[in-house]
């Protein structure tokens, strides 16, 4: 059997590959996946749909109370006018990255992310023929339009935002938001928005890059707000021609994201908002403890403003995180995210606070 040469260029997720053989009392401090179940009210709607036989093929872009509670939404919080007919309803924002660089990249493109950033973004570029340009992040981890400018070239399609940031957990602040999205407009770039951490801010505030120009796919979902990953439901906003280009893809590909997961995704956001507030103050105690007990060892951090994942400064990260797997801890090696993070390990915080005092124990028998 012959497969196409892009799939070899990829390799099987490093994040999956850190779950492999771990023994029984592994604490996992490697997925990014609330311990939070999905609130019951969301459960209750999910189960009222089925109920009453809400359970065929939607319009490919998502059943249209659900595009409506969407735009008023980012009107409301995100500041970013957009109607119904601009927003598509997806299988998570996974697929929403993969229809926006399917359908901005061809072959031999470039698109600019961070180094270190989401490892998802590198190989939906591979898989479409294109090329990933890294940009070093700066001391406090964030990408800047001054560095981003350095790496433009006249093959440069697409740059990638992700703020609040896997897995550095850094928020760009609104300044540097604006000067990217002003490069980007100047350049006759596109800019996609992966904002799905964006309710777990510590310090800071969210900025939208969409609120300041329509050159922007904005992608965002329901998995961690409101502990939903395994509905699969994503969305992305998309103006102009745009979202007609992403339809002919979704289309073939998936037809329509679950009926059952749109009504509890429309339940999540026009319902009680309370387990938000909840989760974000609970990773923000969880963050409070990893930080004390690494600056208790003396490891160098950037203190992590949004996100639930810690980014440590350990030297070698895949001899470290190879170390800790020993001792019954899973996180990611660094590199895994790019070249810029070989110093690192990531750590995801979405784990009970009990699990993570007993993972700073054994962590301190290693570093």
């Amino acid at each position: 059997m012959r497969f196409a040469s892009c799939t070899y260029e990829i390799d099987i997720s490093g994040i999956r590959k850190c779950f492999e053989g771990a023994g029984p009392d592994a604490i996992n401090l490697g997925l990014g996946q609330p311990d939070f179940d999905t609130p019951i009210h969301i459960k209750n709607a999910a189960i009222k749909a089925i109920r009453e036989g809400f359970t065929g093929y939607t319009p490919n872009c998502g059943f249209p109370e659900l595009r409506s509670a969407l735009s008023d939404k980012f009107r409301r919080e995100n500041h970013i006018a957009c109607s119904p007919d601009e927003i598509m309803v997806t299988s998570g924002a996974s697929e929403a990255l993969f229809l926006a660089i399917s359908a901005l990249v061809d072959r031999g493109d470039e698109v600019l992310t961070g180094d270190p950033s989401f490892l998802s973004y590198d190989a939906l570029t591979k898989l479409v023929g294109g090329r990933t340009v890294r940009v070093p992040l700066n001391e406090h981890l964030t990408l800047s339009a001054e560095t981003l400018k350095e790496k433009i070239t006249d093959k440069t399609k697409v740059i990638v935002l992700n703020s609040p940031a896997n897995p550095t957990g850094s928020v760009q602040t609104p300044e540097e938001i604006k000067a990217i999205v002003d490069l980007a407009d100047e350049e006759n770039l596109t800019i996609i928005s992966d904002e799905v951490y964006e309710n777990f801010i510590y310090e800071g505030k969210h900025v939208s890059p969409g609120r300041f120009s329509d050159n922007v796919i904005t992608v965002n979902s329901a998995s961690k707000t409101y502990a939903m990953t395994g509905w699969r439901v994503g969305y992305l906003i998309a103006k102009g021609c745009a979202l007609e280009q992403f339809l002919k893809i979704h289309q073939y590909i998936q037809a329509c994201a679950s009926s059952v997961s749109q009504k509890a995704a429309y339940e999540a956001l026009t319902g009680p908002q309370e387990c938000v507030a909840q989760m974000r103050d609970e990773f923000r105690q969880r963050r409070d403890l990893l930080v004390k007990g690494f600056r208790e060892m003396g490891v160098d951090l950037a203190v992590p403003h949004g996100a639930f994942y810690l980014f440590p400064k350990v030297g070698n990260g895949d001899d470290v995180a190879s170390r800790l797997a020993k001792v019954g801890v899973i996180v990611v090696p660094g590199l895994t995210f790019g070249p810029g993070g070989k110093e690192y390990i990531r750590i995801s915080y979405a784990a009970s606070r009990d699990k993570l005092i007993e993972a700073m124990h054994r962590i301190r028998s290693i570093i």
